[in-house]
This record gives structure tokens, C-alpha cells and sequence, in this order.
């Protein structure tokens, strides 16, 4: 079975920009991810990581600053913002589930680190 990870970031917001994420919806959210998934064989996990802070200025900050591993397919750590693209309704649960199934369907259509992604400043060296 594929393990897909993702991994929030410690978030540091600036100005008067925030958005409220319920941290009680995201266990429940991967719980429901994995019945929904798991019997085509890709099983989701989630970490958080207290050890790096980025600043977030706007949503599509907020995307960059999780992650997604998924050592199998040669990810070890994408910025969701970099590859999903702009969200349509800023939904950040509903845009971690597009993410997160594109990276377990079509790993293929991920441009990889080195190709010809611009950098958007979050700290991932891209």
C-alpha cells in the first residue's frame, strides 16, 4: 500500500489576512479520505511540523506552507500551492483532497523539482 503524507507547516500570518482552519476537522477528514481510498491502495497520513514557521501573506501562501510526501513516487516534499494551482473556492480541506489524490492517481503530471516551476518564495528551494 502507497502512504501519502501531509505535512502542515507551522503558519505565521501577516497583516489582517488569517484563515480559520478547525484543527478538530482534520482527523476526520483523513478518516473519511482513507475509507474513500484505501481499497485502491493508497493509504493518507497527516504530521505536523512545529520546527519550520512560514510566514503566509494570502491564501496561496497558506497552500505552500503544507506538504505533501510520498516517497514512492519521488516526492519528498511538494508544496501543495505548487502543484494543484489556484484554488477555485479557497477551500483548504477540499484543495488537500485534490492534491493528495492527484499525487496517488497521476504522480506523472507533477512537473519534478528542477523542471520549469517558477519559485514562489515559501523556503522549499524550488
Amino acid at each position: 500500500m502507497k502512504t501519502i503524507t501531509v505535512v502542515f507547516y507551522d503558519r505565521e500570518f501577516a497583516g489582517e489576512w488569517t484563515y480559520d482552519l478547525d484543527e478538530q476537522k482534520i482527523q476526520p477528514f483523513f478518516d473519511a479520505l482513507n475509507a474513500e481510498l484505501n481499497s485502491a491502495g493508497v493509504q493518507f497520513d497527516f504530521c505536523n511540523e512545529p520546527n519550520i514557521t512560514l510566514r503566509v501573506n494570502g491564501y496561496g501562501d497558506l497552500l505552500n506552507s503544507i506538504r505533501i510526501r510520498s516517497p514512492e513516487d519521488g516526492f519528498s516534499s511538494l508544496c501543495l500551492g505548487q502543484f494543484i494551482g489556484p484554488s477555485p473556492d479557497t477551500d483548504l480541506l477540499a484543495d488537500i483532497k485534490r492534491g493528495v489524490r492527484r499525487v496517488a492517481f497521476s504522480p506523472e503530471s507533477i512537473v519534478p523539482a528542477g523542471g520549469d516551476a517558477i519559485c514562489h518564495n515559501c523556503g522549499c528551494g524550488c
